[in-house]
């Protein structure tokens, strides 16, 4: 998605606003949504909170949106304490799961009906609308119906009618849940590089972790509430603060080990492995599929095989070991898969390992 230099852009970037909760609950009843978080968004980052359903994600963002109000705690916007104040006070725009387009009235009017209740002049409203339909690619298409339009194109109507507010901070609620796979891929890269270009503060709700993964400057694990790790999608990906976070962020391995003076013995078979802060003692290896490889004979964990298939650019295995069950993505065994019940040994490479913290 080009992105020309436009006043539009000047003033989003010059907006973005750092986002801060300071010891935020929020009850339903006696149901515990958000439970005592503390967080903090810098400005011009894209920022993702992701979790399963019901992990207090979404309630999380309707609260910087205004649409809820902490039990407890603090939001602010930028330095100013919005947590008193409604939504439209608080300069935020939110581009919703299921779009929120009116179907009886054009592209424009979708896009500029924000403008329109705020009685901006008309001409003002016809050149903003121009400059964000030109940020998100859509120009020649402001008398469309939003049914005339690709689900791609009504996410970017969408966006447009977001950014031409000027906010100060845009929120995602599982903006490509309702796109097909490959759609869904070149329309968060869409998102992802207009973020990047215009630096407006952006905060993405998903379940989906390779979205999260995909786009983010800083991602946010939640779990029944709380905050089970905040990092990069590298931090997360390869040092996961728990076996929650480990086993939710991709696919993981969790087989129980033993941390022997340099080495590390995962059922009979043992590594050279070091990992800082690790005492010796019983721990928890985690072991992605990717960084595993399956051979005949030789060192490495014995095991059996007992699914393979081929996935095309990789073998897919499920082994089982004495250790536990091993998931393998294989890239060197597409020319030639071990049939299910194959004896092998498995080869753990020690640069995609990970010890967990004790009691994580």
């Amino acid at each position: 998605m080009a992105v020309p230099a436009t006043q539009l852009k000047q003033v989003l970037h010059q907006a973005a606003s750092p986002v801060r909760f300071e010891r935020v609950t929020k009850r339903f009843g006696t149901v515990m949504a958000v439970d005592d978080v503390t967080l903090k968004v810098p400005a011009g980052n894209l920022v993702t909170l992701l979790g399963p359903s019901g992990c207090g994600k979404t309630t999380a963002l309707r609260m910087i949106a205004g649409l809820e109000w902490p039990t407890e705690g603090r939001v602010y916007i930028g330095d100013e304490d919005v947590t008193p104040l409604p939504a439209a006070n608080r300069s935020v725009t939110m581009v919703f799961q299921a779009y929120a387009l009116f179907p009886h009235l054009t592209v424009f009017e979708n896009i500029a009906y924000g403008l329109r209740v705020m009685r901006r002049p008309h001409e003002e409203i016809r050149h903003r609308v121009g400059e964000a339909m030109s940020l998100v690619g859509l120009p020649g298409l402001e008398r469309r119906a939003p049914a005339q339009l690709s689900g791609g194109q009504q996410q970017r109507v969408a966006l447009a009618r977001a950014l031409v507010m000027q906010p100060k901070v845009l929120l995602f609620d599982e903006p490509l849940s309702n796109l097909d796979a490959k759609l869904r891929k070149r329309v968060r890269a869409d998102i992802r590089m207009l973020q990047q270009d215009l630096g407006i503060t952006s905060i993405y709700v998903t379940h989906d972790q390779s979205e999260a993964l995909a786009i983010s400057d800083i991602v946010v694990v939640m779990n029944q509430g709380r905050i089970e790790q905040i990092g990069t999608p590298t931090d997360l990906y390869r040092r996961p603060a728990s076996r929650f976070v480990a086993d939710f962020i991709g696919e993981a391995n969790l087989l129980p080990a033993v941390v022997e003076d340099g080495t590390v013995r995962v059922g009979s078979y043992r590594f050279p492995y070091r990992q800082p802060g690790v005492a010796t003692g019983a721990a928890t290896l985690m072991v992605r599929p990717e960084s595993v490889q399956v051979g005949v004979g030789g060192e490495g964990l014995p095991g059996r095989v007992q699914t393979a298939f081929f996935m095309g650019t990789y073998a897919d295995y499920l082994i089982e070991t004495e250790a536990g069950e091993v998931s393998v993505a294989d890239p060197r065994s597409v020319d030639g898969i071990y049939p299910m019940g194959t004896e092998v040994r498995l080869l753990f490479s020690p640069t995609a390992l990970y010890l967990l913290p004790p009691g994580a």
